[in-house]
């Protein structure tokens, strides 16, 4: 028996426009989707793509970094508003003024806002009146005096430096929080204006309101800072507690 399929007129209704994050970050990393999911009010969605890297080696970081283009250009065809270029020591292991560099680029082939976590931690530094600064790493000793040097460079003095000699990415994230509280604690901040928790991979978010607490100190990490600069860069009327005070002024 022949059946009539009878089809009505359908009105097509759309949602209001989310508010969409986009990050990139190395394909070995396992930590900063989790950590900024964790800060990130529940109205905020978060898309990422990937840039290949598996040890942190200045000659992964150079090979990973072209592949940033790519990434943005994938992301922006989601709408998101805006795009995190969430690896800090890609950019500040290359020369000074490397992050203004990555932005730029990835602004004109995105067409979308960017924000470089290299450039986030360096504006996040200057906003909480953090000019000396002691740094801890999970790095090598060449990769982490790079860094240092790009600090440097940028007008920052630094009162003291430590680190993990960890080069594989994975095994960065999977760093506990008793080791990174160590580290931290390990570093002489007695002239220091804030503590800086340096890589995206780093889990360290729950710690920073316990080291602000015992030192005194502004802690910042690369994701409070990268968080921070998202919504700033969107003019968001956005304070989220629990995370440091960076992110609750």
């Amino acid at each position: 028996m022949p059946y009539t399929l009878m089809v009505q007129k359908i009105t097509v209704k759309f949602s209001k426009p989310a508010l969409r994050f986009g990050l990139i970050v190395p394909s070995s990393n396992t930590n900063m989707e989790t950590e900024l999911c964790k800060m990130m009010p529940a109205d905020i969605f978060l898309h990422s793509d990937r840039m290949r890297m598996r040890k942190v080696n200045a000659k992964e970081l150079i090979s990973m970094d072209r592949e940033a283009e790519r990434a943005a250009v994938y992301l922006s065809d989601a709408k998101v508003n805006v795009i995190a270029y969430g690896c800090t020591i890609a950019v500040t292991s290359r020369k000074p003024g490397y992050h203004r560099t990555v932005r730029k680029k990835l602004e004109l082939v995105a067409k979308t806002p960017v924000v470089v976590s290299a450039e986030a931690v360096l504006d996040a530094m200057s906003h909480m009146g953090m000019k000396r600064i002691a740094v801890a790493t999970p790095y090598t000793k060449r990769i982490t005096e790079m860094e240092m040097d790009y600090f440097r460079k940028s007008g920052f003095d630094i009162t003291d430096y430590k680190y993990l000699s960890v080069e594989d990415n994975v095994a960065v994230g999977r760093i506990r929080a008793g080791t990174v509280l160590d580290l931290v604690k390990s570093l002489d901040v007695e002239n220091a204006d804030g503590i800086l928790i340096s890589c995206a991979e780093l889990p360290s978010v729950d710690t920073i309101k316990m080291l602000e607490d015992e030192s005194g100190l502004p802690v910042i990490s690369t994701n409070t800072a990268t968080m921070w600069a998202m919504i700033r860069r969107l003019n968001l009327p956005i304070k989220i507690g629990g995370y440091g005070r960076l992110l609750e002024e």
